[in-house]
């Protein structure tokens, strides 16, 4: 059975599109039924440049993404959340995302807050960014590698929840 993780941000523009785009690559290489989807509760209705193009670099597809509202995961007909991730930065104090939706079973997914600074407000002009977003791709690549190495269809909830904020630790 897939296991479906959403990853969230507030604008669903950046962190959200890279963490989204790095899971999917990785379980496709690794043959892991392990789908990712990402959203905001704020959706910006655009992805940041900057992130399409750290992904590109990398040799994931960016074509299929898009930046949504986290509504459609809570609606009738969404795919049932394992696992919620929230990527926004508590420590500059943004306000993160907090999803309460629960899946056809009334079950709530895992979840989880892994943080990184937002690479679109990086200093340093058009180069600035660009080196922001591939070093926040290559954080969240590594977080996204380690996921993917845990037995998912295996663990219950509580051993979840602890492996993955021991991921976020390491």
């Amino acid at each position: 059975m897939t296991t479906h993780v959403l990853i969230l941000c507030t604008h669903n523009s950046a962190r959200s599109i890279l963490s989204e785009g790095m899971l999917n690559h990785w379980a496709k290489k690794l043959g892991k039924d392990v789908q990712a989807h990402s959203a905001g509760s704020a959706p910006s209705g655009r992805i940041n440049p900057f992130a399409v193009e750290a992904l590109q670099n990398a040799g994931v597809d960016a074509s299929a993404y898009y930046s949504k509202s986290w509504d459609q995961f809570s609606q009738d007909g969404a795919p049932p959340l394992s696992v919620v991730i929230t990527v926004c930065d508590s420590a500059a104090a943004e306000q993160c995302p907090v999803f309460f939706g629960a899946n056809r079973d009334g079950g709530q997914p895992v979840k989880v807050h892994w943080g990184y600074p937002d690479p679109s407000n990086a200093e340093g002009g058009d180069e600035g960014k660009r080196r922001a977003f591939e070093l926040t791709r290559q954080a969240i690549g590594f977080r996204m590698l380690q996921l993917l190495q845990l037995p998912l269809e295996d663990l219950s909830k509580a051993e979840m929840q602890q492996a993955l904020a021991g991921i976020c630790r390491s």
